[in-house]
């Protein structure tokens, strides 16, 4: 249970970043408070809130079985993930040092998986 809980997170987290970034790019630059509103009328950031809704309630319930030590390192895989989308799917510049930083993570969330 514990596991698919981090699934559950890592992907929500992932998909919803991604959404979001994808939809803003798309309304341009916020210049004002007003300006957020019509991100709100777009699909992708609506949807983003919502995939990222479900990864916080997600991550209440993993924190009801299982400790704060494990939760947080657990799902900050979402990183790795969402770097490579990022350069995959945004088509975003990608240097070492970031991709040095996501491997960093993802050996962690191995660690724990030990």
């Amino acid at each position: 249970m514990k596991w698919a809980l981090v699934a559950t997170i890592v992907a929500c987290n992932t998909v919803g970043d991604l959404l979001n970034a994808y939809g803003m790019r798309r309304q341009g630059p916020v210049r004002n408070v007003r300006g957020l509103g019509s991100g709100l009328r777009d699909w992708h950031v609506m949807g983003g809130i919502v995939a990222m809704a479900v990864a916080f309630f997600a991550l209440l319930s993993l924190l009801s079985i299982a400790d704060l030590s494990f939760a947080v390192p657990a799902t900050s895989a979402s990183y790795l993930f969402e770097t490579v989308f990022a350069k995959v799917l945004l088509k975003e510049d990608v240097r070492w040092e970031r991709w040095a930083g996501a491997c960093l993570v993802a050996v962690g969330v191995a660690l724990l998986a030990v």
